[in-house]
């Protein structure tokens, strides 16, 4: 056995048990409404639900609102055409239909039905597809042979008044015309002039090259072959589809058309271009070899005679890849959310403009780190974007509802594009609803917020997201010259040092004032003048700390490398605490579906007193308020409104007497479980007059290594959004985050840092 083989098999393997454990299947249904009480199975069935169902008989098109039909497309294969594998039929196309959902769901929300139809008649199909239109808002063709498809997808659109998409015909296109404009764009072409030679003429690649027609490529300079030659006039056994390309020639084969060609479309098999081929192509050739497992040719072989030719394969493990799940989810979430009836020739075009755009923006962290720091600027090896680039939503959607509202097929125009591409923001950033308040009021006031670690990736994208959304003026500490050859690395925009102010530990002019103003602070703690020194040039933390304490910078963020205590001890050290406090606390907040939670102290008190829980519920119950959210504080311990008198419980119970006398207007409770901090229904039980009423959204906890702990099983067990920590008692702004934070964490913590400089000025009188 080969070690190609092996691999093979071991993938095989692990296919197989990841599609059936733990469970069969990669889909389930889940409710969206509660079902928990009688008047819960009264609303959403019998006898509730006839007033629904009344007013869609009325007007059809409340469906959309008291229904799943805007948000539900189906799947729709009869097998004869699945990935590589052939005519398998329905039953074994099925694993590949739920795929298809679940990629729906995950990138752009949209649930879906997989239906397998056991049927390869074009009219018999078409009338079960066509029945279904009552369900779904629209309908995924997959996996279905040429050249029924297109009799199949051209009978359905006729028939049916939702959006009807064979993806492997469009889907494929759309990609492949955006790779086109941008490799024609980088080779300095016109489309016009470009001389296109196509190996294959399935359902693909016929609808690509109508698609590169519609974007003004010319029909005389399209050349198709496939496995009989050359497709020319008058050739025999030619079907309908293949025509429209058929060219008046005595040319017979791929290699007597290539010569010149600028680009080379290939949805054929595997080394079907050879080497000699590439060689005759024109200048700067765009070589799209698409077949899998085995592209037309390989791009090592091309580039060895060609070195400047572009490549784009279907394949993951090279630059460029052809992959329809670059369009084909944002492309249905755009005509949903407009009620779309079609997806027209202009829609496709908005899709394959916004996805050609977004390659030549700059790459987002997500992107980049899926391909393991494999990414380059636009260019050759990045002409069309990663399908982990979280912002394909958000720029293939609105361009796709756009386009059916300017031409007609939307019955639900979009009245504020703002709100929506918000929505969509939030779909994208879990955090975007719950961050909203405290972005919009960063925004308006932008302060300068000082990033320790000024040379990470992180940092620098965020810093470079921070000043085009206005949310805080960055300085960063670090190299000036690693900071710049990162920044290109990463394919960012962003300039360090022109775009924001950069603070060069090993040449700053204000040297050996910090050097002074870290001696005034530590001296007597025994360091001594000249460790003084070394320190400050090189610890980043301590100059961010500086900064602040001397007003050079409004706010700190530091930490993302390194121990938490060891940063929270130095940052202490020098801007010290606020008045009333003898240590500060992290406030740690986590999205996940349910919603937003609070948790407290996560990162600085192991064992606090119950004044000092008292006072951290008090504060974090203030952070609270600054989302735009309610406090719903519950105080949690292994005691249930005094079940036990642990040491823990009795401090719990004495830190609920503090804040009730300081804060009586505050919703909060306990000693109580975490399940009856939830669940008003458990709480009730043992404790009907609580004055915590529904779930708690602030959860305090009676040590660190509670918090803590139940903090990261939390956030691993329901892949939750970590927004912290938050510090609180630090006498000036300063957060101090860990090292698992992303670039959108920082983010996120650079609004509060902003919104807390502005507090910090609002109620000071610096």
């Amino acid at each position: 056995m080969t070690e190609e083989t092996k691999a093979r098999s071991e993938l095989d393997e692990a296919a197989c048990f990841y599609h059936s454990y733990p469970q069969p299947g990669k889909l389930e249904i889940a409710a969206t409404k509660p079902l928990g009480n009688q008047r819960d199975l009264a609303l959403a069935y019998s006898p509730g639900v006839a007033a629904p169902c009344n007013d869609i008989a009325e007007d059809p098109g409340k469906a959309f609102d008291y229904t799943a039909r805007g948000n539900l497309v189906a799947v729709v294969s009869n097998g004869t055409a699945v990935l590589g594998l052939g005519p398998i039929g329905p039953l074994a196309s099925k694993p590949v239909m739920e795929g298809k959902a679940v990629l729906f769901k995950k990138f752009a929300g949209v649930d879906v039905f997989d239906i397998e139809v056991d049927e390869t008649e074009i009219d018999p199909f078409v009338n079960v597809v066509a029945a279904l239109e009552p369900t779904f808002g629209g309908i995924n063709l997959e996996d279905i042979k040429a050249p029924e498809c297109f009799e199949i997808e051209r009978k359905l659109r006729e028939r049916m008044d939702i959006p009807v998409f064979h993806d492997d015909q469009h889907g494929t296109a759309i990609i492949v015309g955006a790779a086109v404009l941008n490799g024609l764009s980088h080779a300095n072409k016109d489309i016009a002039n470009a001389k296109i030679v196509a190996s294959g003429a399935g359902a693909a690649a016929l609808a690509c090259l109508h698609l590169l027609v519609s974007l003004g490529a010319r029909k005389e300079n399209i050349w198709v072959s496939d496995i009989d030659g050359v497709v020319y006039q008058g050739r025999e056994e030619m079907d309908e589809w293949k025509a429209v390309f058929a060219q008046k020639t005595d040319l017979r084969d791929l290699d007597e058309v290539i010569d010149g060609a600028d680009i080379f479309l290939g949805l054929s098999a595997g080394g079907v271009l050879k080497a000699e081929m590439v060689k005759k192509m024109a200048a700067n050739p765009l070589i799209m070899a698409l077949a899998n497992p085995s592209p037309e040719i390989m791009p090592e072989e091309a580039k060895a005679v060609r070195p400047d030719a572009v490549l784009c394969t279907g394949r993951s493990d090279y630059p460029n890849q052809v992959n329809n799940v670059l369009c084909f989810p944002y492309i249905f979430r755009g005509a949903l959310d407009v009620e779309a009836t079609a997806i027209n020739e202009e829609m496709k075009h908005a899709a394959v403009r916004a996805i050609a755009e977004l390659a030549k923006e700059e790459i987002s962290e997500v992107a980049a780190r899926a391909a393991e720091g494999q990414l380059h600027p636009f260019g050759p090896n990045y002409l069309i974007p990663t399908p982990f680039d979280p912002r394909l939503i958000l720029r293939i959607a609105p361009a796709v509802a756009k386009a059916a509202m300017e031409t007609g097929v939307a019955k639900r125009p979009i009245e504020d594009f703002d709100a929506y591409n918000e929505r969509l923001g939030r779909f994208v950033f879990r955090s975007g609803l719950i961050m909203k308040n405290m972005i919009a009021q960063a925004k308006s006031d932008p302060k300068r917020v000082i990033y320790s670690d000024g040379e990470d990736e992180r940092v620098l994208r965020a810093a470079a997201i921070a000043i085009e959304d206005g949310l805080a003026q960055p300085i960063l500490i670090g190299r000036p010259d690693v900071m710049q050859k990162r920044a290109e690395r990463f394919g960012l925009r962003f300039k360090p040092g022109e775009d924001c102010e950069i603070i060069n530990p090993l040449d700053d002019p204000r040297y050996r004032d910090y050097v002074n103003e870290y001696f005034a602070c530590v001296g007597r703690k025994g360091v001594h003048p000249q460790a003084a020194g070394t320190i400050v040039r090189s610890n980043t933390t301590i100059i961010g700390s500086l900064a602040v304490a001397r007003g050079d910078a409004d706010a700190l963020i530091c930490g993302l490398d390194g121990r938490f205590r060891k940063h929270l001890l130095e940052v202490q050290s020098i801007i010290g605490l606020q008045e009333g406090f003898k240590e500060c606390s992290a406030l740690s907040l986590l999205i996940n579906r349910r919603g937003a939670y609070f948790l407290t102290d996560t990162y600085v008190n192991n064992y606090p007193s119950a004044s000092e829980i008292a006072q951290t519920a008090l504060r974090a119950s203030e952070h609270i308020r600054r989302f735009g959210l309610t406090p719903k504080v519950a105080l949690l311990s292994s005691s249930n409104f005094g079940t036990r008198d642990f040491d823990t419980s009795l401090k719990m119970r004495e830190a609920l007497d503090i804040i009730w006398q300081a804060a009586p207007d505050l919703e909060v409770d306990g000693e109580m479980h975490g399940d009856a901090a939830l669940s008003q229904v458990l709480r009730d039980r043992v404790m009907p007059n609580s004055k915590l009423k529904g779930s708690a959204n602030l959860l305090v906890f009676p040590s660190m290594d509670s918090a803590n702990i139940a903090l990261n099983l939390i956030k691993e067990m329901t892949e939750a959004l970590h927004v912290g920590p938050i510090m609180i008692g630090m006498a000036k702004p300063a957060h101090i985050l860990t090292p698992s934070v992303t670039s959108r964490g920082v983010v996120n913590m650079t609004a509060l840092a902003t919104v807390d400089a502005q507090n910090y000025f609002a109620n000071s009188d610096v």
